[in-house]
């Protein structure tokens, strides 16, 4: 066996693993990262990023052998011909619902940086307080300040686009220009500043496409083709970004197809001292020592391998000291707002196919507010033009229908609620021991549900989205409703949050361990509450300060 030694390990290769790798790398650090899935190349391993439907065998739906392959992915749009293969074996790789939850994994070298919606947004101080305030789990050990200086760091490098707005619920942030609005929404957004006398925004969305080259990688061509990968390196992945960059250290050493079965955790010095892998390719066994050891292999399986490790000591696993380890898992509800037509624009169109949309930042329980639930919600959406593919029943076959077709059609505008999950203990995830997986490991069982709370929001997040529209001169506006559970949102949260005492928390304001402060969770597995923005860009900045803690304190010798 080659060199099994390094100064760190990172466990999975996603945003936050990919962002750690680059940290320590970077930092002179010689690092070993594991991903349990097959590599995946930039550009080369993207097949279908350049095929047009036709060039697809079924167009680029799902055939009735992939929704027999995915029971889980199928619930969801996610799941279609093009990009099938960066989605998880669920026959591989099942897990257990005791209340219906949606798991969307993505194996492989990359993760969900691969796959995901790039939507950007700081959070704001109010955030970090509001367990606090209202109460409830407890307390971020962090504030606003604490990591903001962390966001731009992150900002900066990714490349996020966005407009400087000025909303003080959502901090600004250091951006690449903005895209544009189309034409609706430019004007839907001035009604609505105009009717809400500015304490509502629609603002263009803030993502991690770059709108100017930008280390190497080249500018958003508007495709949106972006869950296909991007030969372009146009958006932030673990691929076009952190992976490059770490590999031109000379300190990374990359093992696709490694699963991380447990952390393995020395009793007399309090710490961890390396991991254990089981080769998926071979089954064989193997183990890796270092001295720092970051986990980011996504919220539920970093859950995962510390309820697996040092088992003799704690029968919870590692982290489990407080009870909370598995524990207080969120997600963001959604699936839930209305559309609507506008009318007069018929001979206005927009440029290219702009991956991204508008953004409603949270209104809802501020400034001294108060709704028959706590927290709040924000929206995400677009206007756009029908396309070929809809429906005209006045014309169902013939030339004058494929006429009709070659012409655009009316434009719409849609607003989608993402509302925040509370941290309720009882939400959970577990080992379940009686059931395996293809290699023979236990897997998780999820016992989780939004609440009270929640469903309360969501007749807002409904209501809402209908008003508003009306207020910005859509017609026809209805509203929707769609089933949603758990997980959906691809938002996981939670298992083990960071907090300010080990007695109620797994990490400490550091990102660590408190039973082993060697060991770094800085994926979604440490979030103490949800807030509702898209968290990812949260995960970059809290991973980027913890490599930075951790390098400075080795050097101390103090972990």
């Amino acid at each position: 066996m080659a060199n099994n030694t390094y100064d760190a390990i990172v466990v999975g290769s996603g945003i936050s693993g990919g962002w750690a790798a680059k940290e320590l790398t970077q930092k002179g650090l010689k690092t070993l990262m594991l991903e349990r899935g097959r590599n995946v190349e930039h550009v080369k391993d993207y097949v279908t990023a350049s095929k047009a439907p036709w060039e697809l065998e079924h167009r680029g739906s799902r055939t009735q052998q992939m929704v027999d392959d995915h029971p889980v992915l199928k619930r969801d749009y996610v799941l279609n011909e093009a990009n099938v293969n960066y989605w998880v074996n669920e026959k591989e790789s099942p897990y257990v619902e005791n209340k219906p939850f949606d798991w969307f994994r993505a194996y492989q070298v990359g993760g969900r940086s691969l796959l995901w919606g790039r939507q950007s947004y700081r959070w704001h101080n109010s955030d970090f307080e509001a367990n606090a305030k209202d109460g409830i789990a407890v307390d971020w050990p962090i504030r606003y300040q604490d990591i903001a200086p962390w966001y731009s760091y992150a900002e900066k490098f990714a490349g996020i686009s966005g407009n400087r707005d000025g909303v003080p619920i959502l901090p600004d942030g250091d951006f690449m220009p903005p895209m544009d609005m189309n034409i609706v929404e430019k004007d839907v957004a001035a009604r609505l500043k105009k009717h809400y006398k500015g304490e509502r925004h629609m603002i263009i969305g803030r993502t991690a496409n770059i709108t100017v080259p930008h280390e190497g990688r080249t500018n958003c061509q508007f495709r949106n083709k972006c869950w296909l990968g991007c030969m372009f390196g146009a958006y932030f992945s673990t691929q076009s970004a952190t992976l490059p960059a770490a590999q031109a250290t000379g300190n990374l050493t990359l093992r696709p197809f490694s699963i991380v079965t447990r952390v393995i955790y020395d009793k007399d010095t309090k710490k961890a001292k390396g991991v254990e892998v089981l080769d998926a390719e071979t089954n064989k066994t193997y183990e890796y020592y270092a001295k720092i050891i970051f986990l980011n292999a996504s919220t539920l399986n970093t859950a995962w391998i510390l309820m697996n490790s040092a088992t003799d000591i704690w029968p919870g696993g590692l982290g489990s000291s407080s009870g909370e380890l598995g524990h207080n898992l969120m997600d963001h509800h959604f699936r839930i707002g209305a559309t609507g037509t506008a009318e007069g624009y018929e001979d206005k169109y927009y440029f290219g196919r702009r991956a991204n949309g508008i953004y409603v930042p949270r209104y809802r329980n501020l400034n001294g507010e108060k709704r028959d639930y706590i927290r709040g919600y924000g929206y995400q959406g677009r206007a756009g033009r029908e396309t070929w593919s809809r429906d005209i029943p006045e014309m169902s076959i013939g030339g004058d229908f494929k006429d009709e077709l070659s012409e655009p059609g009316k434009w719409a505008m849609s607003l989608g609620g993402f509302g925040e999950t509370l941290p309720y203990h009882e939400n959970r995830c577990y080992i379940d021991k009686d059931k395996k997986d293809k290699w023979g490991l236990p897997v998780l069982a999820m016992d989780a549900e939004i609440k009270d709370n929640e469903l309360k929001m969501r007749i807002d997040m409904m209501n809402d989205a209908k008003e508003m529209l009306e207020a910005g001169g859509l017609k026809d506006v209805k509203t929707f409703n769609n089933t949603y559970n758990l997980g959906g949102g691809i938002h996981e949260m939670g298992t083990a949050r960071m907090g300010r005492d080990p007695k109620t928390s797994v990490l400490n304001e550091w990102n660590q361990v408190w039973d082993a402060k060697n060991v770094f969770v800085t994926d979604g597995a440490c979030m103490t509450s949800a807030a509702c923005q898209n968290p990812s860009l949260t995960y970059m900045a809290l991973t980027a300060r913890a490599v930075d803690h951790a390098v400075s304190e080795s050097k101390k010798l103090n972990v």
